[in-house]
């Protein structure tokens, strides 16, 4: 009965309440590592200069990045901005209605993400909406990154493997066994 309020946007039951909970206290946790994680890497870290950390494995590398993963679309720095507020509006939305632990963790680690992401455009140089994104650990063979991106991929992994598996996240399961039950076409 509780889960079927919840999907329907009635009030929010104490399972509801504590679904949203997490992903808000999963989100402020990764906002505040990858907050902490970047003012350390620009006090600390000489930008360009590779720090060994686990020999050329792990590499600590201060960049600024104006795009996207992978330092795509360098010159959209405003679009991406709008982007991730987008994200970050689109989450809260469906916030209300996360029944589902893994959900509200997967969820709440792309909020996060976003949101540290979205810090970053705002608050850092050249200025608001075009700010560059501090990005400090290196792998071989990969971009350099950040904690908002890890927790951005891994909260997205999450969500793509609990679609597939048909796990809903408002815990209508009329959903998922209607599919079920759906002849294949």
């Amino acid at each position: 009965m509780h889960d079927v309020q919840a999907a329907a946007g009635a009030p929010l039951t104490d399972g509801g309440r504590r679904r949203a909970g997490v992903l808000l206290a999963v989100a402020a946790a990764v906002l505040a590592a990858d907050q902490l994680t970047k003012m350390l890497a620009v006090a600390l870290l000489d930008p360009g200069r590779a720090v060994p950390v686990v020999g050329e494995l792990v590499q600590l590398r201060l960049i600024r990045n104006p795009g996207a993963a992978f330092s795509l679309a360098t010159n959209l720095t405003p679009v991406l901005t709008v982007v991730a507020l987008v994200v970050v509006l689109a989450i809260l939305a469906v916030s209300r209605r996360v029944v589902n632990r893994s959900w509200a963790v997967a969820l709440g680690a792309v909020l996060g993400g976003a949101l540290g992401t979205l810090t970053d455009r705002m608050f850092r140089m050249p200025g608001p909406f075009r700010g560059h994104v501090v990005d400090f650990v290196e792998l071989p063979n990969w971009p350099v990154f950040n904690v908002a991106d890890s927790a951005i991929v891994t909260g997205a992994v999450v969500v793509a493997v609990l679609s597939v598996r048909g796990i809903p996240h408002d815990g209508d399961r009329r959903r998922s066994e209607t599919r079920e039950e759906a002849p294949a076409a």
